[in-house]
Parts: structure tokens; sequence; C-alpha cells
């Protein structure tokens, strides 16, 4: 039997007992220390002009009507999805400037989001040189290159120590954000050793894709929010290497949306739900659940994939960042 620990809205300190001794070991986690003081954190929202974003890397846009289906589609304004989801601005360990997508999730002060390990530290290609990513900003409801909700820099990331060790560890592929101050509205609801194989929903601002009828429209470079839905499937792996533990839906989403939420129990008229994983890399599966190398209609797909949120990774990163 698989045990559940939801937190939603006010309620999280008494579902998870904030105040008792040993709720959730810390020692794991990795605090990296980024904007905190206010000039620290005015340069980062002076860097990430319109026009600096309006430049960063991905797909031509296209003026075709977006063709959507559960593998890749847009999602409507106005519902609690807009302030607790959003983009993630950084400059990477080359000195580019890219993004992922993060999620609010509930704390105190509405100021702890959750976003793919990758996203805040990583090696270069062949495991070496770690580094961590510089000037994050986290923009809820990023739209057509506009803020509509405020943006906010990030005090400090919190991830793993064996993400810090190994970027190959994708079971630890997620982080959390410590933001500079409280995010307006509803945060998403998270959750831990949740059934994996359930429906849900997958977000992200993806910057690219390679899927005809998508390819180019504002959800899919990076300038509206974007999803996908279906039952999750654990990835198979490459062939040769052990299987890590990470799970998604069939989507044509690219880069950008590492990070963004794969949702649970999501009420769609209301923009709310449980957050039990995020996204981090594409995995081809074909009908047999097996590991294929290339797409194929109605034999290779391609899914989205990523960790599982677990008491024992996610938990106490969690868990230090309500410290602040």
């Amino acid at each position: 039997m698989i045990r559940t620990t939801i937190v939603c809205g006010l309620a999280f300190a008494a579902v998870l007992g904030l105040g008792t001794p040993g709720w959730a070991s810390t020692s794991d986690a990795v605090v990296h220390t980024l904007a905190v003081s206010p000039d620290e954190q005015k340069a980062v929202k002076d860097y990430w002009t319109a026009e600096r974003i309006g430049k960063m890397e991905s797909d031509p846009p296209n003026t075709d009507p977006l063709q959507e289906s559960p593998a890749g589609a847009g999602f409507r304004q106005a519902t609690a999805a807009d302030k607790s989801i959003g983009r993630l601005f950084f400059v990477d360990r080359d000195g580019d400037d890219s993004s992922c997508t993060a999620t609010v999730v509930p704390s105190a002060g509405r100021s702890v989001a959750v976003t793919a390990g990758h996203c805040v530290h990583g090696f270069d290609l062949i495991g070496n040189d770690p580094q961590w990513t510089t000037k994050l900003l986290f923009v809820p409801g990023f739209r057509d290159n506009t803020m509509p909700f405020g943006s906010f820099p990030v005090r400090s990331v919190v991830v793993h120590s064996q993400w810090v060790a190994d970027d190959q560890k994708s079971d630890y592929d997620q982080a959390f954000l410590v933001l500079s101050e409280h995010v307006p509205g509803v945060p998403q609801g998270i959750a831990f050793d949740q059934r994996p194989d359930q429906a849900v929903q997958q977000f992200g601002y993806p910057r690219a894709t390679a899927a005809p009828g998508l390819k180019g429209r504002p959800e899919f470079i990076g300038m509206r929010l974007a999803r996908c839905w279906g039952t999750a499937v654990k990835s198979p792996g490459y062939p040769g290497f052990p299987p890590d533990d990470l799970w998604g839906v069939a989507c044509q989403m690219g880069g950008g949306s590492s990070g963004g939420p794969r949702i649970a129990h999501f009420a769609e008229p209301v923009g709310l739900g449980v957050v039990v994983g995020v996204n981090a890399q594409s995995s081809y599966i074909d009908n047999t659940g097996k590991h294929c190398d290339e797409p194929v209609a109605g034999q290779c797909t391609r899914h989205l994939v990523g960790p599982q949120f677990t008491k024992k990774i996610t938990r106490p990163l969690y868990a230090r960042a309500l410290l602040g």
C-alpha cells in the first residue's frame, strides 16, 4: 500500500507536522545562496528586460492555428495556474540566457517554488566542471513577453547532495527555489509517494518542439503556458542502463518545459491540483513500454518524463526550503 502525504494551501503546516522534531532530515539538502540583498535582487530584475527575453533562442514564430491534442496544447487564462506556474529565467553554465519552468507550492510566505535540479545546477557534457546557474528570476503567468503578476528574484536554491555530486542520477533532478518575496494567489498543492501511474497534467514554457501544428506557436516558443495530459507511464530508460524512476505522458513540449509541474487531481475550472513530480527529459517509448529510437506514428512516441516526488528525496528538500 502506497502512503501519501499531500500538502495543500494554508493547511500545509498542520498536515506535515512541521513543529514535530525529526519531521524530515535536511542533512542531504544543499543550499546555494543567490540574490539576497535589495541591490542584488534589483540587478536580477534589471537584467531580464523584455528585449533580452525576446532575443532568447527559440523556434521562429508561426502564425498558423495551434493544432491542440493531449500531446500539446495551451491553457486558458484566469485560473490559479496563472499565478502559481511561471517561467524561470537564468544564465546557464556557459553564460547564455536560458529558461525553465517552476511552480509555487505551499509555504507560510508563499515564497517557495519547485523546479528541476538541472535548471539550477549541472555539469558539462562529459560530466565535469559542476556549476550553478545565475540571475534566476521567477515570473508567474508569463505571457507574450509580459510579467502580469510581477517578477521574483531567487534568494537561494535547495537541491539534493546526490544531484550536486552526479547529474546522471535523474531521480534527484529536482530543486526548490526560495523567492525574494511572496507570490500573490493560491499555490498548487504538493504530494509525496503518490501512485505514479495516474491521470496527470504536465505544464511548461517550452521554447521548441518538432511537432507540426505546434512548432512556432506562442505556447511552444516560451511566450505562453503549454500543457500535455494523460496517464503517466514509466520511462524504460536506455538499453544497457538501469532505468531511473521517471514518469510522464506523451508530450511534445521541448526545452524550457524542464521543471514544469506534473499535477495530479487537477481541477481544470480553477486551475489547481497537486504537484507530484517535475518535467526533466524526453523519453521515446513504443507500444510495449520499451525504449525506441525515434518517433514513428502509432509505434514510437515521445514522452516528457521526470522524477516522482518522494518522502525520501523530495520532502527533506522541501523542508529545508520552508526554513527560508
